[in-house]
């Protein structure tokens, strides 16, 4: 962690992380925008390890490239309502048969409320479902839902709907569903896309998650949204149903990762718009470069994967046209930007 740093030298490291990337990219010149900053206390999802030891439970994150779990007893980024859940969240685990070893808790702070999915190594019994059920009314969480290991989840409560919105239009994210780290960075990316944006034309999105980009998108143009995972992307085809946007939005699940879009099915897109997990799009942005599409809007996590497949924009016969970052991980060596890349 970093909060030792004076900000003017934070934010300055934060802004070569992104310059380095691009330069490595062939970007050498790269204008890059003053960094926008979250601040403490914003972070509203967290993924949490959890692991049993005796009596013991920890509580908290893996360390670095390691299976050792360090209990986390206060985080500053962590938005206060997720806070005030971690004491009670440890007496409730300390409670619940189906941990017998290690398990996981993703919490999302939706706007009605903190979203809970919990994985256990083991199946829940009929003691630990009235046990969680009784936690989300104690704790006002709209839904609690539970996976044994990787399976799919199963709602174990859910006491209001677990709704929030996006860009204006109300969406009920599946459990553990993927939302930006904070509000006030969802924003920031979200006005960055936009002021990148031609004029007129079909745009195509691509990892468009549960819509944290596309409903702003649709109010622009048609959109072509493109997700993988399956929930997420019938959460999003049914806000946009719902909000009577089946003209502006269509939605397609497919794995992108394993069968990315071709550059044919690219042809006529004004614009691409893609979001990629920080392992990157390195073979979805060799078709976008190959299909020549004008403008091209790369939403990264991870500066050195976003240099990897700049590159082969670069290649390709893009400039780029804008760069900024965005610090929503703060006191970390991770960082969000928003690069615009034109033919």
């Amino acid at each position: 962690m970093l909060q030792h740093w004076r900000d003017d030298a934070y934010l300055a490291w934060k802004t070569e992380l992104l310059r380095t990337a691009l330069r490595r990219a062939g970007y050498v010149d790269a204008d890059i925008s003053k960094p926008i900053r979250t601040g403490p206390g914003e972070r509203r999802r967290m993924d949490y390890a959890i692991r049993r030891i005796g009596g013991r439970i920890v509580l908290g994150l893996h360390r670095l490239r390691s299976a050792d779990v360090i209990d986390l007893l206060e985080c500053p980024v962590l938005h206060p309502t997720l806070m005030a859940l971690f004491a009670p969240l440890r007496v409730l685990l300390s409670r619940v048969r189906a941990l017998r070893h290690d398990g996981s808790a993703i919490v999302n702070l939706l706007d009605s409320g903190p979203d809970v999915l919990l994985r256990t190594d083991a199946a829940l019994n009929i003691g630990d479902r009235i046990a969680l059920t009784e936690f989300a009314r104690a704790h006002g969480l709209p839904r609690i839902a539970w996976a044994q290991g990787n399976d799919e989840p199963e709602p174990i409560a859910i006491l209001r709907p677990p709704t929030t919105v996006l860009s204006g239009i109300s969406i009920t994210p599946p459990p553990g569903g993927f939302l930006q780290a904070s509000a006030s960075g969802e924003a920031a990316i979200t006005a960055a896309v936009l002021g990148a944006l031609p004029a007129k034309g079909r745009i195509a999105e691509l990892f468009a998650g549960c819509g944290s980009i596309t409903f702003a998108l649709a109010q622009r143009a048609r959109v072509a949204a493109w997700e993988g995972d399956p929930a997420s992307a019938s959460a999003l085809r049914a806000a946009a149903n719902h909000a009577g946007l089946p003209g502006r939005i269509a939605v397609t699940q497919r794995d992108l990762a394993r069968q990315p879009l071709q550059a044919k099915e690219l042809a006529g897109f004004a614009a691409v718009v893609l979001d990629p997990p920080a392992a990157g799009a390195a073979t979805q942005v060799a078709q976008i470069a190959a299909a020549k599409v004008p403008v091209v809007v790369y939403v990264s996590c991870d500066p050195a994967t976003l240099g990897r497949d700049a590159r082969l924009l670069s290649q390709a016969g893009y400039r780029l046209t804008a760069a900024t970052p965005i610090d929503q991980f703060l006191w970390s060596a991770r960082l969000e930007s928003v690069c615009v890349f034109a033919r």
